[in-house]
């Protein structure tokens, strides 16, 4: 099963940022994977499609471009409540890394 999903904010401005999502199962676990690049207005329908999938849920960044610092606290959230994050690029997993010690 996919899904996909590209909310542009306005129609005037082509330059806001674009989010592709893509979801498949295998009965027993959920992959959402994020494409492209992603920000604070994009949190709320990825929040909603890590509800609807399941309790075992993982999220595939690897052609996440782009993330916002809301973006990268919530990665951080979704690790830390079990979500599993696979195929980060290092300047993401880096920053999800030194927001947390920043919190501590």
């Amino acid at each position: 099963m996919a899904h996909s999903v590209q909310p542009i904010s306005s129609a005037e401005d082509k330059t806001k940022m674009v989010l592709r999502i893509e979801k498949d199962s295998d009965g027993h676990r959920t992959t959402i994977r994020l494409i492209g690049r992603m920000r604070r207005e994009h949190l709320e329908e990825v929040k909603a499609q890590i509800k609807d999938s399941g309790p075992r849920v993982s999220l595939d960044l690897r052609e996440l471009s782009l993330v916002d610092v809301d973006v990268v606290c919530f990665l951080g959230i979704c690790q830390s409540e079990g979500v599993e994050l696979l195929d980060s690029s290092p300047y993401i997993s880096d920053w999800i890394a030194r927001e947390r010690n920043r919190e501590e």
